[in-house]
């Protein structure tokens, strides 16, 4: 029998009492567990239960926060081959992924608790204006309130405590809804944040729909915030929904590389070949395109093919597995009929393209089009298109014809290309002589155009999460 979860709501385990949701391990389809699907009553009780959490995060002073948040991440590294394995199973990430995914969430938690113990206020020079000479000025941050946070099945834990964290850090509290076909790592680490001494309240966990739980989160008034991680479309109907409360949104990409005339082709194919593959392609800075200059086209295409042929697809539970399952047979079924149209439309698959159970192995595609869907709509899954371009200006212009603006990646020898490079695209972040798919916790990470609103990386978070309080004395 697999085993029946209950869900966090004011400092007690819940939800036995109600009908339940199958969380499935895409690699074989086998049950592992069975949550509470949250009710509108059930969705009302965590929002008073985070008001009183509220009250007593606010309350807590800052060393104590910092304290809470650092013991978190020392429990995330004590468990992280368990919460592994949880990754593993129901998200279908290979464990080395999966590894990974629980140490940078450790990491988190600490850069979490470092900026909870920073000075999150400033002078302001009141005698710069005539009329406020003589006065003393100041501005504090203070945390905004209950924070809604919806979370996506492709990072299970980590982009949960991009949230969870620094909403912590800044004295707020949290009803978070993750992903119905990934809720077992929140659970766990709820179960972690209780054990590191969390307020009750301060976090609540809801498992259901967006119709029901995600609708209900972004309607309430008594929210401050919402903060979500998912499709353009679902984020555009959480801005319209959300009223006055404060919104920031992560949404999708097609995420290009470009690799100039000179650059290391070793050293970017094999950036690349991880990029474009990690977690089955679902992640949003994936490599979905990559510009390569034609007179080094062919080297770097033998090169990217011949490296992607040795990646091990598979159970995502053996520790040799590169590409595991796709999140859903619907996804794998989306991708598959991507290529056919890809195919049809005159797309060459130079490796790749066929279904391992409910794999699809890594595809390279070549003689893509800018109108395919596999090039000017977000893929989600292990393929990539390989563009060859005459001049850095052409691929420029390539890669910036998107709808999407998150990260791009630049691989040049020339600093004058690169700053180029930087001061043209519309994105969120220019890795230089790196893939996109670069990111470390501490940085601000979020996008341009449909690839969303606001920044995230815990200090950048906090700024979202906290209101300014300006003091003005007349000494």
């Amino acid at each position: 029998m697999a085993k029946r979860y209950r869900v966090l709501i004011g400092g007690e385990w819940v939800g036995d009492d109600l009908e339940g949701i199958d969380v499935i391990n895409p690699y074989d389809d086998a049950l592992i567990g069975v949550v509470p699907e949250a009710t509108a009553e059930l969705v009302d009780r965590a929002i008073v239960a985070a008001r009183a959490g509220f009250r007593a995060m606010a309350a807590t002073p800052a060393w104590k926060r910092a304290e809470i948040l650092e013991k978190t991440s020392e429990l995330i590294l004590r468990d992280r081959e368990e919460i592994a394995g949880i990754i593993a199973q129901e998200a279908g990430k290979s464990w080395k992924f999966a590894i990974a995914e629980a140490e940078r969430s450790a990491e988190t938690f600490r850069f979490a608790s470092l900026e909870a113990r920073s000075d999150h206020g400033a002078m302001v020079p009141m005698d710069a204006s005539p009329v406020s000479a003589g006065r003393f000025g100041f501005y504090l941050r203070e945390p905004i309130g209950i924070i809604g946070a919806i979370t996506p099945f492709n990072f299970p834990m980590n982009l949960v405590a991009h949230k969870v964290a620094p909403a912590l850090a800044a004295g707020n509290s949290l009803v978070v809804k993750p992903a119905t076909k990934t809720p077992l790592t929140l659970l766990k680490l709820a179960e972690l944040l209780e054990e590191a001494g969390l307020p009750a309240g301060a976090l609540n966990v809801l498992i259901g729909s967006g119709r029901v739980v995600g609708d209900q989160m972004v309607r309430d008034e008594r929210l401050a915030m919402i903060t979500f991680t998912g499709s353009p479309a679902v984020g555009r109907g959480i801005k319209a929904l959300a009223g006055l409360k404060r919104v920031t949104l992560e949404l999708g990409s097609n995420s290009p590389t470009i690799i100039d005339a000179g650059a290391d082709l070793d050293k970017a194919v094999s950036r690349c070949v991880v990029g474009s593959f990690a977690n089955s392609g679902q992640v949003c800075i994936s490599v979905q395109r990559i510009f390569v200059h034609r007179s080094c086209y062919d080297q770097f295409l033998a090169k990217f093919v011949a490296a992607t042929k040795q990646l091990v697809v598979g159970d995502p539970m053996d520790r040799r597995c590169d590409i595991g399952p796709m999140i859903s047979t619907v996804e794998l079924k989306r991708a598959l009929q991507w290529l056919d149209e890809a195919k049809d439309l005159g797309a060459t698959v130079e490796t790749g393209g066929g279904q391992v159970g409910n794999c699809l192995e890594p595809t390279i595609l070549s003689g893509v089009t800018p109108d395919m869907q596999v090039m000017c709509s977000e893929v989600f899954a292990p393929i990539v298109s390989v563009v060859p371009f005459d001049t850095f200006e052409q691929a420029l212009d390539m890669a910036d014809a998107s709808v999407y603006g998150l990260q791009a990646g630049i691989y040049t020898n020339d600093i004058n290309k690169a700053f180029q490079a930087i001061r043209r695209l519309d994105v969120g972040g220019v890795i230089i002589n790196d893939i996109p798919t670069f990111r470390v916790d501490h940085m601000p990470y979020g996008g341009n155009k449909e690839s969303g609103l606001g920044r995230e990386g815990v200090r950048y978070a906090m700024e979202e999460m906290t209101n300014i309080k300006m003091v003005c004395i007349n000494l």
